[in-house]
């Protein structure tokens, strides 16, 4: 069967995001491992959380998903672009669902959104203010009085 990959972003996010590869060929039963990208287009750390959808919805049951970036929340820098793999297969059972009989292509779509819960980017912005004070007073060398 073939997997179709497609990815959008909420207009809140100020993030880029798209497959790495638009398909795939996957034999039924078969782990399979796609990757998404996504990148922070702001001055800030962001957040994000990830839903997805399978269609048609006659292979929604069939599709399982192992591993996924969609599983837990996602923080980026600015300007950061991170990878994100999502490891599925397509359960065996679907040759048996008469329903599914003349299905040959399924896709996977991912919505990116910013995440309601943005302390994970405060933190991260605050630790990156505090490494850089701390790389800033290390630099500076002591002045002496002779």
């Amino acid at each position: 069967v073939t997997v179709r990959f497609a990815a959008n972003v909420n207009r809140k996010l100020p993030w880029e995001f798209k497959p790495v590869q638009k398909e795939i060929r996957v034999k039924i039963g078969e782990q399979a491992l796609a990757f998404y990208e996504a990148t922070n287009v702001s001055d800030r750390p962001i957040v994000g959380t990830a839903t997805f959808n399978v269609a048609p919805y006659k292979a929604a049951t069939h599709f399982s998903k192992i591993e996924c970036f969609c599983f837990t929340e996602q923080v980026l820098k600015p300007g950061q672009t991170m990878q994100m793999p999502v490891t599925f297969f397509v359960d065996p059972d679907i040759v048996k669902d008469k329903d599914a009989a003349d299905l040959t292509t399924i896709t996977l779509s991912y919505t990116f959104f910013q995440d309601q819960d943005q302390s994970a980017a405060e933190e991260l912005a605050a630790k990156e203010k505090a490494d850089k004070e701390e790389a800033a007073i290390s630099t500076q060398t002591p002045e002496t009085n002779g």
